[in-house]
């Protein structure tokens, strides 16, 4: 007779580790990386490789030092990298950039335990504390001028400040292909929805947190006499509900969390956009949303059922 083995939940196991969805997650993001490199020219991929150099070293070195597991193998250091380049200006000092990595992995992952242990998503909260000592620096944006052409030399603004201030608003093509100032990552409409189809296809994240942060922005958009489609197209919207609003580790896993994470997210990014001083917002809205991450998930936990009752 077989014996009979009891264990603890987990009972149903797959062979995707942390790994492969890391791995697919990089190929979601490269095509945002190459269209990057396209439209700022070879600093962009300076840039990139820069931060996420910092990230896998500063993982490896701390893994090291507090003689941990290391985890580096994991892929997870080289995302965090990826996405937080692309919400930097080519024109970001490489100390800036690497600081803001050091910060990402040690000070917000590493510091709470790790990969899954993280309240907050790395990469977003970086930005914000690089926003708040280096504004300079962080929001100097310049025009897309090609691989070859000094980036120091055309100064631009990007759609949302355009907006802001009234002046001329980039057209829906151009928004949409990213031929417009603006991060890294955040101006190529195009590359980052291929990507987020990727993820969907690959069934590494659902459509319920990006769609309900895109869909909260497109109503209070056009309740509010804005611009729906140039809202969408602009800023890190994109970026921010494809790949940060669907963070495993610092976003609810039920599919009514992703939903309440998502509208937050958008009502937040509406309000800071609007009424606030600063003419993005998405960043600010993730961070606020992963900190009310487990209260969402525990007023949206499923709930067994026990004889037929639901307790």
């Amino acid at each position: 007779m077989n014996r009979l083995i009891s264990s603890v939940s987990p009972h149903f196991h797959t062979p995707r580790d942390t790994q492969k969805i890391m791995l697919d997650v990089i190929i979601a993001l490269s095509p945002a990386a190459v269209a990057s490199v396209i439209l700022f020219g070879w600093r962009a991929l300076l840039v990139i490789a820069v931060c996420v150099g910092t990230c896998v070293l500063s993982e490896f070195l701390f893994e090291k030092l507090c003689k941990r597991e290391n985890t580096v193998s994991d892929l997870s250091a080289v995302v965090t990298g990826m996405i937080l380049a692309f919400n930097l200006p080519v024109t970001i000092p490489v100390w800036q950039a690497m600081l803001g990595s050091v910060i990402a992995i040690i000070v917000v992952k590493q510091l709470f335990g790790g990969i899954g242990q993280n309240f907050a998503n790395p990469a977003a909260t970086a930005r914000i504390i690089m926003l708040v000592a280096f504004s300079g620096e962080m929001t100097r944006w310049v025009n897309p001028s090609g691989f070859f052409t000094d980036m120091d030399a055309v100064s631009g603004a990007t759609p949302l400040v355009a907006m802001t201030k009234g002046a001329d608003v980039p057209s829906y093509l151009d928004m949409f292909l990213g031929n417009h100032g603006g991060s890294l990552g955040e101006t190529c409409a195009l590359a980052l929805l291929l990507g987020g189809v990727y993820l969907l296809v690959r069934r590494v994240i659902t459509w319920h947190a990006p769609v309900a942060f895109l869909g909260t922005v497109a109503l209070m958009s056009l309740v509010c006499g804005k611009d729906v489609l140039g809202q969408l197209l602009s800023g890190g919207l994109l970026i921010a509900a494809i790949f940060m609003a669907t963070d495993y580790a610092s976003t609810p896993n039920t599919k009514w969390g992703k939903l309440v994470f998502g509208v937050g997210c958008g009502l937040i990014t509406v309000l800071i956009r609007f009424w606030g001083n600063y003419p993005e917002g998405v960043s600010y809205s993730i961070l606020i949303m992963n900190i009310l991450t487990p209260y969402i998930a525990k007023l949206t936990r499923s709930k067994p059922l026990i004889g037929g009752v639901e307790q």
